[in-house]
């Protein structure tokens, strides 16, 4: 093996004469701990820790992946170099790339520069941060050599990712909320990891919907029954109970779980082909436009789940053994009122996505950049609470403007089965509700649905990290 490495190394570096060949081999041995001619994902992981290097979470699984020609799993001393080699040129466009005025060095104002095209402005004391972190002769700028040796092990492939990597996004699911997530890279959708990642915020949002249904039905009943059904939201817990007992605080929450799975997708479909269309030539999207595909992504999805909404809404009002069931509902709704049924309160339904999805988007980006701005650190990383708490004001911010239109569509789902109950249009039922109940009276239900925003928040958090570990992500 050895005798092979030296035939090797003398004829790259005969044709090339390359420096940084020498350097890649010292590593290499260094990293081959057990002397058998390849390196694992072990061996990179200890190798790198004992060696300093800084690196983000899966990236050894990753540099792994990427230079493993054979798929053995390991990487033997030409695959590694090979490897190295090519991130190297990557490194070079994105040094390149960010070195806006040629000299050779990054600055702090063009650091600042790249992070404002991402819609991020950092001051300039968190501009030098990051340069701190790869600035290794303290001149406050990074030459191509204190670059590439930060980055060398980061698999980033590009000036985005590099970027990406100093700016933290997540995906949630945050039960009502319409929230697209953040766009996943070309790497994790050529990798299969973004169905993973979809399927974990399924999972979390199936769970943290479960977990608050109670809250959830109560919000409906008040919504339906108006000031009939009083405001006080302990006496409508124990009426629920009284009537049905402890499972019928869960009534309706069977079609609320298995209509996540196609609305994730579907809304994530939808986003990705809109924003295709509204990308600048630079590659950027702006809160603009995420305002708008996050909107057009919601009302495209709607149509889809607008059915599942009218079912949960009738089992959530019916009373103890009205339906046996989703299906027997949903056949008893088919057969007393049509196809159309299925449809009922779809117009106030996509109107109330527009205030909800564009605040909601806007909100959380705004407080997300604001934190970075005052206090991001080297990887302008803004941790599991800050996100939490900006995912749940913007959320709350979202339902306030938007609250108004859901109960109508609520009230046009239930209003068949109030017997004696005039069939009211849209502008029918807002004019009745105001002069009946006044303005407040749009709002009847919000308390706990208000109550059940920071829970959902937190169970879907923890949930999908969760998942995310055992999906491999």
């Amino acid at each position: 093996m050895l005798e092979q490495v030296q035939k090797f190394l003398l004829s790259r570096a005969a044709c090339e004469g390359s420096g940084s060949l020498n350097k890649y081999a010292d590593l290499f041995y260094k990293l081959d701990v057990n002397k058998d001619g390849k390196v694992d994902i072990q061996e990179l992981q200890e190798g790198l820790k004992t060696m300093g290097m800084a690196v983000g979470k899966g990236a050894e699984e990753k540099i792994i992946a990427a230079g493993d020609t054979n798929n053995d799993g390991n990487l033997d001393f030409g695959e590694f170099i090979k490897y190295l080699e090519e991130h190297e040129k990557k490194m070079k466009i994105a040094f390149t790339s960010l070195d806006k005025n040629k000299d050779g060095k990054i600055e702090a104002s063009e650091i600042m520069n790249s992070l404002k095209g991402l819609g991020i402005n950092i001051p300039l004391e968190h501009a030098e941060k990051i340069l701190k972190s790869m600035d290794v002769d303290g001149t406050l700028t990074v030459d191509w050599n204190e670059w590439r040796d930060h980055f060398l092990f980061n698999p980033a492939d590009n000036i985005q990712q590099i970027i990406r990597y100093w700016k933290h996004s997540t995906v949630l699911d945050i039960g009502d909320s319409l929230t697209i997530p953040d766009e996943f890279t070309e790497e994790e959708k050529k990798s299969g990891q973004w169905w993973k990642q979809l399927l974990a915020g399924g999972v979390a949002g199936a769970v943290s919907r479960t977990g608050t249904a109670p809250l959830d039905r109560l919000k409906v009943m008040m919504q339906v029954h108006g000031s009939k059904g009083g405001s006080n939201m302990l006496a409508g817990l124990k009426q629920m109970v009284k009537e049905g007992g402890m499972r019928s605080l869960w009534r309706g929450n069977g079609v609320n779980v298995i209509k996540i799975a196609p609305e994730t997708a579907m809304k994530f479909w939808a986003y990705e082909q809109y924003k295709k269309m509204f990308t600048s030539e630079s590659g950027k999207l702006g809160t603009a436009e995420r305002f708008i595909a996050g909107s057009l992504a919601g009302a495209t999805h709607k149509p889809q789940s607008t059915n599942g909404e009218v079912m949960k809404t009738r089992l959530a009002v019916g009373k103890t053994g009205q339906y046996s069931g989703m299906f027997d509902c949903a056949k008893k709704i088919l057969k007393k009122e049509g196809v159309r049924a299925f449809y009922k309160g779809y117009l106030p339904n996509i109107l109330g996505i527009i205030p909800y999805a564009g605040i909601d988007l806007a909100i959380y980006e705004t407080l997300k950049n604001a934190w970075l701005q005052k206090y991001a650190t080297d990887s302008a990383n803004p941790g599991v609470f800050v996100l939490l708490g900006c995912g749940t004001v913007s959320s709350t911010c979202g339902q306030l403007a938007s609250y108004p239109l859901a109960l109508i569509r609520t009230r046009m789902q239930a209003q068949a089965t109030i017997e004696g109950a005039p069939q009211l249009n849209m502008g029918g039922l807002i004019r009745k509700i105001v002069e009946k109940e006044g303005f407040f009276g749009l709002y009847r239900g919000i308390a706990p649905n208000f109550l059940k925003v920071l829970p959902a928040v937190s169970i879907s958090y923890v949930v999908y990290e969760k998942m995310k570990e055992k999906l491999g992500v």
